[in-house]
């Protein structure tokens, strides 16, 4: 069992798979806890029991809410995903990874009027990737990612495939 595993890990790795969902932050899950208190608050009139439940179900639901609703940047099938956006990776033109200062001026300043982006808080990386399909209006992606590097490496290899 452990073998197929580890031969079907390996056959993704080598035909470019990948697959990272951008949750939120730390803060915001923190942010979204904090409701449990605040509901619990408005309840305890009632009953310190039902002010309890309704704060820490208030609270579940936030947090499962935003982890299910956050996107999602895979290469799978010849195909970029991000978020609910998806492009064929043969229409990809030069692949950027930027950390730091730099994916910093690409999220601000650096941003051209005319890229499609998907940006999180939180999330430092950025890739930017290059369109080269006449009919798109977009010229370029420009995305959130933990793993840069390795979502370039990803795409690049999905494109030799």
């Amino acid at each position: 069992m452990h073998n197929s595993t580890a031969t079907a890990a390996r056959s993704r790795a080598l035909s470019g798979d990948y697959r990272e969902r951008l949750s939120p932050s730390l803060w915001a899950l923190l942010s979204a806890a904090v409701a449990a208190p605040m509901v619990g608050l408005v309840f305890v009139p009632l009953d310190a029991t039902v002010a309890l439940l309704a704060g820490l179900g208030v609270a579940t639901v936030l947090i499962v809410t935003l982890v299910a609703s956050s996107p999602v940047v895979a290469v799978r099938d010849g195909e970029l995903r991000v978020g609910r956006a998806h492009i064929p990776v043969a229409l990809l033109g030069d692949l950027v990874a930027l950390t730091g200062e730099e994916a910093k001026e690409a999220r601000g300043p650096g941003l051209h009027r005319d890229a499609w982006h998907l940006l999180r808080p939180g999330v430092d990386g950025i890739v930017r990737a290059e369109i080269r399909d006449d009919r798109d209006p977009a010229s370029e992606w420009v995305f959130s990612t933990r793993t840069p590097d390795r979502v370039v490496a990803a795409i690049r290899r999905a494109q030799r495939a």
